[in-house]
């Protein structure tokens, strides 16, 4: 058999959990399979570290640092901006001594009343409730993990964490009011709000929660089979 430092071939057996499955990553006996060739390789638990298969050289895992206490700051710290963008004034428009504010669901509010309904629920689907669900599920999960326990349903919360991470677009609405602000600096003048602020730190803060989150490391902590 052919030892390497970074895992050592498994026979692939019929009955080990499917590729497909995101909980094979991390099973209770150690292995995971390889992405590229399904080979099962037992990975280094040392933090920081990346793991390649040793029968194609693909990168099987990568051991992030802090994996729970990291995503566990960030996910708190955007629920913190997530509050202040939604309750502190977004915009001030002042023009001709007339000054209008606006907040974060403002333009929600104005694609209903103009009976757009289909973009106005996508738009806080995707800029609001999404981000806000995700940031609440991975305190959920992470607090009692750092605990040293599982809090009851977070396997499939989890599942459902990794699955809508693509639809929370609050990149996509922020780089939208820029363009707005852009155009509409030419016909009054434009205050920015505290909640501008908080919403680009916010996307920062989210995206950092996700890219350091380690999903084959949770899946093992949920799912620990005797």
């Amino acid at each position: 058999m052919m030892n390497t430092a970074i895992g050592s071939p498994r026979r692939h057996e019929p009955e080990q959990t499917p590729a497909s499955d995101p909980r094979r990553d991390r099973s209770a006996t150690g292995v995971v399979a390889c992405h590229t060739c399904d080979l099962l390789t037992r990975p280094s638990d040392a933090a920081g570290t990346t793991s390649l298969c040793p029968r194609c050289g693909a990168v099987v895992h990568r051991q992030k640092s802090n994996s729970i206490d990291r995503p566990l700051a960030f996910a708190l710290s955007g629920l913190i901006l997530f509050a202040i963008a939604l309750t502190h004034p977004f915009l001030a428009m002042k023009s001709g001594g007339f000054v209008q504010e606006t907040t974060l669901l403002t333009g929600i509010f104005e694609l209903w009343k103009q009976h757009l309904y289909g973009l106005g629920a996508l738009v806080l689907l995707t800029c609001a409730l999404i981000p806000l669900a995700q940031l609440s599920g991975l305190l959920y999960i992470l607090i009692p993990l750092r605990l040293n326990t599982a809090a009851p349903g977070s396997i499939p919360i989890f599942r459902a964490i990794l699955h809508v991470n693509s639809w929370a677009m609050m990149e996509v609405f922020l780089i939208g009011i820029l363009v707005a602000l852009v155009k509409l600096a030419k016909m009054a003048t434009i205050v920015p709000g505290a909640a501008v602020m908080a919403l680009g730190l916010l996307t920062v803060v989210t995206t950092a929660a996700m890219a350091t989150l380690d999903p084959p490391l949770i899946w093992a902590r949920l799912d620990r089979r005797p």
